[in-house]
């Protein structure tokens, strides 16, 4: 999801062209937050975001402070009828709310910090 691929997590490739296509957005991902880094004035922050590689820790960070905003920007489009439902702990589902939650107050995240793989 688009979580995993702002975090640099993602494990699925896709076929030969997505796998491409993902490998030149991972790249231009690390450049984005490269130049995050170097805008880093901040010692404690220097310290947090020792990783000048991959930035795992600095785009996990970023989604944290970002994934709202985020959800707003993929749903503004939705329209008032657009639902999405999601299992909710009493194995039951739950409806967003119009445009797909848009206006909802929290963003979905279900699924966040669970590892994807096939069988």
């Amino acid at each position: 999801d688009i979580g995993d691929i702002v975090r640099g997590k993602d494990r699925f490739y896709g076929n030969p062209q997505e796998k491409k296509q993902r490998k030149e957005l991972d790249k231009k991902l690390k450049e984005v937050f490269g130049k995050i880094h170097e805008g880093l004035k901040n010692g404690k922050a220097k310290e947090r975001y020792k990783d000048t590689t991959n930035y795992y820790q600095l785009r996990e960070d970023w989604w944290t402070a970002n994934r709202e905003t985020v959800w707003k920007a993929i749903t503004c489009a939705a329209k008032v009828g657009d639902t999405y439902f999601m299992e909710s702990r009493t194995n039951s589902y739950k409806f967003s709310g119009g445009k797909c939650g848009h206006n909802d107050d929290n963003v979905p995240t279900n699924l966040d910090y669970v590892p994807q793989y096939f069988t």
